[in-house]
This record gives structure tokens, sequence and C-alpha cells, in this order.
């Protein structure tokens, strides 16, 4: 394909993203490096002309002249090859997030290694450092190890082999130089970056030896994990997407790796999704479990229940990403991403009353100790005080899933409530969790009693939004495989959300949400997953076929596809379409017949 530069904002689907377990820079069809904060992921960006196409800052490097591009991952990694080739011939750039020899580098290291394949190719490269979101002003800094780039409290290193850099333009802030391939040639790029701390010079032979590192580390964890199945390129793929934001200081799992990438052309609706989500993680928890990758399955589970406890008495609907609850919302005079704001940090939906994230706290419980794991006695006590509190609150009008301002006695939220007392009740039984199991599995058939009562549309024939109403919501098919209705009533409601809400094998989020925004990825797997659940496993089948064809060229997702053209919206890579399409998958390995998914 060729890659050509557009004004203002690149297509998001260009985006591929590399990253470190700290961070996670975004690099472009031109090679061009769009969003990366430093030093940790939740970090105002230095380069960001993501959303600031003038001030943003980037770190381009590709040819001169005219060229097309292929690119893919190294096999089981998350570094990224793109092959350029021109008339007058083809050269090679392998990026990575370094790490180091104990795991990830106490700095951060985007390399990029040029090697010419055949003939010649001509390169230029440039560092612009952005504004940090109009916050700082960056400057060059002549010491006598050389120019260092300064932006705030943040330092940063351009250092290479063979990359003909040019004499810094005392006047301005921009790095740059140039040079060409040959057959059998290796050029070196590297860029360290610091915040508030020394600045180490990485030598560019190491960081040569740094890439093959990481690669052979990214393929030793990719070993661990346990997936010979139906669609596994596309299932392993979403797997290194999904562990690219795993937070490893904490283990925290953040929603995605940006902010403010808009859901629809009007705006309004740009979210900070740099957060840690107790429902994400719940679905992470399950994949994990599956995956048998016990490491990150501890860690992340660890982190949430100590932070729910150290931010108590009430469970909130995220937290940042080294275990706070962050209050702030902040707006910033940037155009946003082809000029649709607003650019934020922060998330509004911190405050609201979310039942559902009851059901998603115990089944992360439930899932870790499914797999063999014990509860320690403070988390017992902690779930047993939640599940009382449950019993309590499921009368309670909230939010929703979707963080809507308006409160309504939402179906799915109530399904939430009844799989957070059921859980309480296995995990109780098992031993884990002390408490008034009798009062649990009261409510639990009382909510199960009011959902069929009033929840339940005889026109429609489905579960609808809320009580009165005659809206529709994708939200409740996550509660066939929570096992809240795996029969006719759930086979009919998906039927009726995939006429009402369908778009292809695509979904929007509730009816009404075509006016506001463009399909909601994770909500078509779950139609398939929720399809598998029911018995109808060869129309889920068909639908998680059709559904792997629409990530991009190296296989990852956005939060949104755009019915009409499918194109990315939303941020990105987005945790919830990528453990939608892993757990789609594990269901369909779990629930299906072999001879009915032979082939994928």
């Amino acid at each position: 394909m060729t890659a050509e530069r557009e004004q203002p904002g690149e297509d998001l689907r260009s985006y591929a993203p590399i990253g470190d377990g700290r961070t996670v820079a975004l690099i472009g069809l031109r090679g061009q490096v769009d969003w990366m904060p430093v030093p940790d992921l939740d970090s105002l960006p230095i380069f960001a002309r993501l959303l600031d196409d003038a001030d943003g800052g980037f770190i381009e490097l590709e040819p001169t002249v005219a060229y097309t591009v292929r690119r893919r991952y190294r096999a089981n990694t998350n570094v990224l090859v793109t092959t350029f080739t021109t008339e007058t011939g083809t050269a090679k750039v392998t990026d990575a997030m370094v790490t180091g020899v104990a795991g990830r580098l106490p700095w951060a290291e985007l390399a990029r290694r040029v090697e010419g394949i055949e003939g010649t190719v001509p390169f230029a490269w440039q560092v612009q450092p952005g504004t940090g979101l109009q916050t700082a002003s960056p400057w060059l800094d002549d010491t006598e190890r050389g120019v260092i780039i300064r932006c705030g409290r943040t330092a940063l290193a351009v250092v290479g082999s063979e990359h003909g850099p040019d004499k810094p333009d005392s006047r301005g802030t921009r790095l740059s130089g140039a040079f060409t391939t040959s057959k059998g040639s290796r050029h070196m790029l590297v860029v360290a970056a610091t915040h508030g701390e020394p600045l180490h010079l990485p030598e560019a032979s190491n960081v040569d030896r740094g890439i093959d590192r990481t690669i052979a580390g990214w393929r030793a964890w990719s070993r661990e994990f346990d997936y010979e199945g139906p669609w596994a390129p596309d299932v392993r793929r979403s797997a290194l997407a999904l562990k690219l934001l795993i937070f490893s200081p904490s283990g925290a799992i953040a929603a995605a790796a940006t902010t403010s990438l808009p859901e629809s052309p009007g705006g309004r609706k740009n979210w900070d999704y740099r957060y840690a989500w107790v429902r994400d993680l719940a679905y992470t928890a399950h994949a994990l479990v599956w995956f048998g990758l016990r490491e990150e399955t501890h860690a992340a589970i660890s982190w949430m229940l100590r932070t729910i406890r150290e931010n108590g008495p009430d469970l909130k609907v995220f937290y940042t990403l080294d275990g706070r609850v962050d209050r702030e919302t902040q707006e910033y005079e940037v155009p946003g991403w082809r000029g649709v704001g607003p650019v934020v940090t922060g998330n509004p939906a911190h405050g609201q009353l979310q039942l559902g994230v009851f059901g998603d706290l115990f089944a992360i419980c439930r899932t870790y100790v499914d797999a063999g794991n014990i509860l320690d006695i403070d988390t017992g006590q902690m779930l047993s005080t939640v599940a009382d509190r449950v019993c309590d609150l499921w009368r309670r009008r909230d939010s929703g899933m979707w963080e809507l301002p308006d409160e309504q006695h939402y179906t799915s939220s109530k399904m939430g409530c009844w799989q957070a007392l059921n859980d309480a009740i296995m995990l109780h039984e098992a031993g884990q969790i002390p408490g008034g199991i009798d009062r649990w599995r009261v409510e639990r058939d009382r909510i199960k009693d009011w959902v069929d009562a009033e929840c339940w549309s005889d026109d429609l024939g489905a579960y609808v939004m809320y009580p009165g109403t005659d809206r529709l919501d994708a939200s409740v098919l996550l509660h066939a495989p929570s096992g809240f209705d795996r029969g006719e009533r759930m086979s009919a409601t998906i039927d009726a959300i995939a006429e009402d809400l369908g778009a292809g094998p695509l979904l929007y989020r509730y009816t009404g949400a075509a006016r506001e925004e463009h399909t909601f990825v994770a909500c078509a797997f779950w139609r398939a997953t929720a399809l598998a659940c029911v018995g109808r496993r060869v129309e889920s089948i068909a639908l998680m076929d059709a559904l792997v064809d629409l990530g991009n060229d190296v296989g990852i997702y956005a939060e949104m596809i755009a019915a009409d053209d499918n194109a990315f919206w939303g941020n990105l890579p987005q945790a919830l379409s990528h453990l939608a399409l892993i757990n789609t998958a594990l269901t369909l390995r779990q629930l299906a017949e072999p001879e009915e998914i032979d082939g994928h």
C-alpha cells in the first residue's frame, strides 16, 4: 500500500502500537510516531501529533522519494517491521520499545533499526518534541555530552549510528538527519527519555542488541500462554495487544493507550481511557486464566483488590494505573484529532454509581478461585461486606455500564448484581469468603424475578434497556456468558438487538446510539459469544469469521468502527475490543464441537 500524509490527523487504522510495559508508542504507515507519553502511559504526551497537528510533537523516519509500504509484527512479538520499497531499492525498519536484561528498562527507549535489503533508499528523519498539550515549551540544551531536548521535567536524547545527524538549529527544537541505505547496510536511530530523573545516553550498538533481546523476550512470553484453537493468529495478536496495556509497575490494566480520540465526528464523547476499569479487569482475568498466565493474573487481581481496600469503602468504576482515585478532569487548548475536540485528561465517570461493577468484582475473584487459587482473609471479609451492600443497592437507579447521565433501573445493572450475589454464594460454598449466604440467595432470586417481570417486553420479544422503555441495550448480551439467561428469552433478545442495533456484523451500544456515535466493537463480539451460549454455534462462528476481518492490517482494534466505511473511531488499542475477541474464541472453543470450528 502507499502511505500519504493527510491533513490534519492520520487515519486511525494506520497505527500500530509498540510498548515496554510502561508506555505505548503509536507508529503510522509512514513510519511516524504520533503518540508516545513519557514516562508512563497516563503521562502528558511529549509526542502527540495525533491530537495536536501543529504543536503535538512527532518522530518521523521515511524515504524521501515515492514508496510503497507493507508491515507486520515480528511473529509472537510487539516489535514492528515496516518494509519500504522505492524505484531504486527496498529497506526495512524494525521498531521496538526496548526492554532490558532484567525486564523493563528504567527509562523509555524507542529503537529504530533500518536495514538495506536491495538497491538504495534515501531516508530522512526528524524528532520534534511537542508542548505536552500546551503545558510546556521544549528547548534544546547543548551539553558537553551532546544536544538534549528538554520539555518541562522530561529530557530526551537522540542518538544512533550511521544516521547522518544534521547540526541542530539553535533557533528551533527539532533534531533531524538523513542517510541512504544500500544492500546489507544498517542504521540506528534511538530516542531515550526520562522524566524528573537523570538521563541515560544509550550507545547505539547496545540498543541494536537490545532490539534482538526485546524480540526474544516477547517470544518467551508468547510461549508461556497456551492457546491452540480457533482463530489462533487473531487470539494471539489480541493477547499481545492486551499485554501492551498491562502497566507493569503496578499490574493494572489500562482500558486503552490514548485519550480524547472522538467517538463521532460531532465530538463531545472524547474520553481519557488510560485508567484501569474493574469491568475490563474481570474480562482480562478470565482470558489470563485460560491462557495459563499465572504472573499477570496474580499481579492484576492483587493490585485491584488492594486498590479497592485502600480507596474504600465504596467500590469505584475505575482507578488510576498507580491505584488512586482521580477526581480531576482537565481540558486542553489543542484542536484534537482532525479538529474534533475536546482534548481532556481525566474521566467524569469516576463518581457514578454503576451497579454492574459489583458483578465484575466478584467475577474476578471467582475466576481466580476457580483456577485453584486462594483469597486472603482481608479480601474475603471485604467481599462479604460488598455482597451485603449489593443486597441493599440493587434496587437503586444507576448510570449503567455505558456511564450515561440519565439514571435508570438498567437491566444489565440488575443482572450484574445477580451475578455478584451468585458468585458470592459460590465463593462462600468454596470456603473463600464468610457471610450471610442465606440472605444472598434470597436477594439473588429476588433480582432474577424482578428482571423477569419488569425488564422483559412481550411486544419486543426482548429484555429492554430498563423497565417501561422500548429501547434495547447490547450490554444485556454479557449475561448469557454470566449465566443469568442462556435460554429462549436471551436467544430472542439477541435477534431483537441485531435487528435494532445491528449494522452488518457490527452493533451499536443502545437504541439511538447511531445518531451519536459509531458501532462499538466489543458489542459485536458479545453478540457472537451470546449466540454460542444459547446454542446457536453455527451463527456464532459465522459472525466471528466476519469480525476478525475488521481489524487493521496488523490485527489491532479501536473502540469503534464506522458502519459505512469501517474507519476506526475512539481510543486505541482498546482493551475491551481485544478482550471481547479473545473471550468469544475461548467460549467457542469450549462449547463448539471440533468439526464445527475446524479450519478457523
